[in-house]
This record gives structure tokens, sequence and C-alpha cells, in this order.
């Protein structure tokens, strides 16, 4: 069995199998209260490496599926426990082809308004930033046209790396975090699964 290359599920197949699965969500606490495929329990990307042991537990016990918004962040978090000896699936197009597909996302209770997803958050914040650079560029001094090029040089970064910077500093936002995530509580439950 290749332990590098994760399996992909898409979601009608994930959605068949969702009984026999450990869902684990790599997305922001925010995203996560958002909405989250069913049962699915929150591991921020940032905190998995303190939960790979209870990962690993749950792999030993059956096939665990990682699931983000699209499907890159997933795809990470599947070959960073590879390198740990777990072998995970991911959701192919992450939560947003499992609502595209028509299944029900779950919300806990009482949270508020959803937040918007990573990648939403990410291409707004970057278009701004160009925005600015190149107004300042005109108004202020050209050497503010800089801010857009290095947002565009971090763009092509974060395509050939599939890893994005940007994401991670927004991540660390307020409105992403609307809630600290109780990772204690959340790894309870993966043990007890």
């Amino acid at each position: 069995m290749d332990t590098t290359t994760p399996g992909t599920l898409d979601p009608h197949q994930a959605r068949a199998r969702l009984h026999e699965l450990t869902v684990i969500d790599v997305r922001t606490p925010g995203e996560y209260a958002g909405g989250h495929v069913p049962g699915a329990l929150n591991v921020p990307l940032d905190q998995l490496e303190r939960a790979l042991p209870d990962i690993r537990e749950a792999a030993e016990r059956g096939e665990v599926l990682v699931v983000c918004a699209s499907g890159a962040r997933s795809e990470n978090a599947c070959r960073t426990l590879a390198a740990n000896g777990i072998h995970t699936a991911t959701l192919a197009g992450g939560t947003g082809a499992w609502a595209a597909e028509g299944h029900d996302l779950h919300r806990p209770e009482g949270t508020r308004k959803a937040t918007w997803g990573m990648e939403r958050q990410v291409r707004l914040t970057a278009g701004s930033v160009v925005l600015l650079g190149l107004a300042l560029g005109e108004v202020v001094h050209p050497a503010f046209r800089l801010l857009s090029a290095g947002i565009a040089g971090g763009l092509v970064f974060s395509a050939v790396t599939n890893t994005c910077g940007m994401a991670a500093m927004l991540a660390k936002l307020p409105h992403n975090r609307p809630a600290k995530a109780d990772l204690d509580a959340t790894l309870a439950r993966l043990r007890s699964s």
C-alpha cells in the first residue's frame, strides 16, 4: 500500500461509507462551524502534529477521511500523516463538492453566521492588496507597486508548492477562531470513536 499518496473518495463514495469512516476536518474552527460533513471532528491543520497519536489509533481501527474546503489542505494533511506512517484518504473537492452534490453540512448548535471559506478570504485579501499597491503606486509613490508584485509572487509560490502562507496568517484572525478549538475534547471523541 502506497502511504505517500493519499487515497481519494468522491462525495458519493464518502456519503455511502460515512458510517464506517472517521472524518477529520482540518479547516479552521470558524470554517468548521460554518458547516461540515456530518460526524466530522475538527482538528485544525495547525494542530495536526498534536493529534498524530490519536489519528494513528483511529486509522488502526478503520479508514480515516480527511476533509477541508476544496481538498488542497486535506491533501497536505494526508501527506503529513503519511510521513508519520498513517494512511488516510481525502474527500475529492472537499466540503464544497459535498454541498454541491446536495449533501447536508452540519453546524454546531448555537453557531453564529457562517465565516467565509479560507479560499474566499485569501482571494479578497490578495485582490485588495494588489489594488491598494496599484492605487498607492499611482497616487503616492511608484514603489508601492511592489506590494502588488509581492502578492503576485506569493500566489505563484502558493500554486507551485500547494501551500498558502496568506491562509495560514488569516487562519489566526479572531473571526476564523470564533471559539478556541477544544482540541482536547475533539481528541477524546476521536479516541472513543
